[in-house]
């Protein structure tokens, strides 16, 4: 079959968290499985972009309410990512560095899946699943359905996926005219609690709703930030499938950002190696436990709590354990973890910003991955941690609660929790340290994460399941 992914990020484009990560990934192990399978995003003006040869595919002009635009959508030449990869141009909406943070940002995505649709619209044939990721996609099956000039792809199957519910993409009904002309007896498909909701319309409008593990789409009946009662209805056509990872990138073995490789039964003497070069290049003691963070220092992931409970760890377990922190994020929380910098030197340190190949070398190097999140709908650093051996310390929620096992329980290689406070993580990173003191557990946990099978290739064929029930 063919699939048409539509998305905000897509890895290595252009990525701001996990959303990037799956849409640069599934399309490819679809392709892989026999299906075709691309994607089509905004053409920001990223290091990939340059980097690479691309070929024009399409060029038309649509409105956006009152204003006309011209867009253009090329094409990647060489299908070096494994899947064709579009990127649509509009000059003045799309034409800049950052994805999102915009004060423009309705405009632009709106603009962006204006110039989709028109561009599907014009197709000889039909795709076969039109899959739209997240709120930057969501107006698309509304529009394929519902707009004057698009309605002959209403045969069209649409799967909406939510990587993220707390955020849809809210627009004040003076906006509405941004959306080509409709059926304005479906005004319902558009409303919710008053305003135009991009999410609401597009779980509403979509043959498929999913989102990124089976717990946080029991989160949603719930928790969804205003959507309970809608996500409730519509159950029926709500499913929870677990994200994967590719572990062609991510994989000790062969991983091009490690100097020193390693397989489960060289995994004690690997680690070793690469915390020798992360201990030594932030100054941290090599003979402690090392707990990192890797991540957004925002209220969801609970970046808020991490410096108090730093700071309580260490007094708790008298300076046996060190901690390092990558990440940015709130100027506050990025301020209280550079400051505990000056008062714990050799057992704590921070990078901020963003960084691929240290990621990868914390992951190889590090004992332990914090991950206290208040939200989380999949996570997938638990999971390459877990590819590299790293014990996962997360709270039970989302696909957390999903993919790590306490290691009280059979079989269990994790450390779980239920609250994201200071009181229980503190607590957690004790559980860590008494276990880091029993080498041959330690060992039995990292060699138990590793053995365990995360990759896409799981998980694809749930997605072409899925596909095949709405076709």
């Amino acid at each position: 079959m063919e699939i048409v992914h539509i998305s905000a990020e897509c890895y290595p484009v252009a990525k701001a968290g996990g959303l990037g990560d799956v849409v640069g990934a599934l399309p490819k192990y679809q392709c892989l499985a026999g299906h075709t399978a691309k994607v089509v995003m905004p053409m920001y003006r990223t290091k990939f972009l340059y980097n690479h040869e691309w070929v024009v595919d399409f060029k038309a002009n649509a409105n956006l309410g009152d204003w006309f635009f011209e867009y253009t959508i090329i094409r990647e030449k060489k299908n070096s990512l494994g899947f064709d990869l579009y990127l649509v141009d509009i000059n003045g909406l799309l034409d800049r560095e950052k994805i999102y943070g915009y004060d423009d940002d309705t405009e632009r995505f709106t603009a962006f899946q204006i110039a989709v649709v028109n561009w599907l619209a014009s197709w000889e044939h039909r795709p076969d699943i039109v899959h739209c990721h997240d709120h930057q996609a969501a107006l698309v099956p509304f529009m394929m359905k519902h707009c004057f000039n698009y309605r002959h792809l209403s045969r069209i199957s649409t799967v909406f996926t939510i990587h993220n519910g707390q955020y849809q993409g809210w627009m004040n009904w003076s906006q509405s005219n941004l959306i080509p002309a409709w059926d304005e007896w479906k005004t319902g498909l558009l409303e919710w609690n008053g305003r135009i909701n991009p999410m609401a319309a597009a779980i509403k409008c979509a043959e498929k709703i999913t989102t990124v593990s089976q717990s946080y789409m029991e989160e949603l009946f719930w928790d969804a930030n205003g959507l309970e009662a809608l996500f409730e209805y519509e159950r029926g056509k709500c499913s929870g499938i677990l994200n994967g990872i590719d572990n062609e990138i991510w994989n000790p073995e062969t991983d091009t950002y490690l100097q020193s490789h390693f397989t489960i039964k060289t995994v004690t003497e690997g680690k070793q190696k690469n915390k020798e070069l992360l201990c030594t290049q932030f100054n941290l003691d090599i003979s402690k436990p090392l707990f990192v963070f890797i991540g957004r220092l925002v209220g969801e992931k609970a970046a808020d709590i991490l410096a108090d409970a730093i700071s309580s760890a260490i007094y708790h377990t008298n300076g046996e354990a060190a901690f390092f922190i990558l990440g940015s994020g709130q100027t506050d929380v990025e301020w209280s973890l550079q400051q505990l910098a000056h008062h714990h030197k050799g057992i704590y340190n921070a990078y901020i910003g963003y960084n691929e190949a240290l990621s990868h070398l914390i992951y190889a190097g590090a004992d332990f991955l914090l991950m206290p999140s208040r939200v989380e709908p999949c996570g997938l650093n638990q999971m390459y941690a877990m590819r590299y051996g790293t014990v996962p310390v997360v709270r039970s929620t989302g696909g957390l609660k999903d993919t790590v096992v306490d290691m009280g329980d059979p079989d269990g290689y994790g450390i779980r929790f239920n609250h994201a406070s200071v009181d229980d993580l503190v607590y957690s990173i004790g559980r860590g340290v008494s276990v880091y003191q029993d080498k041959a557990q330690m060992e039995k946990m990292r060699k138990t994460m590793m053995r365990i099978d995360n990759s896409w290739e799981a998980t694809v064929q749930k997605y072409i399941n899925l596909y095949q029930s709405i076709i």
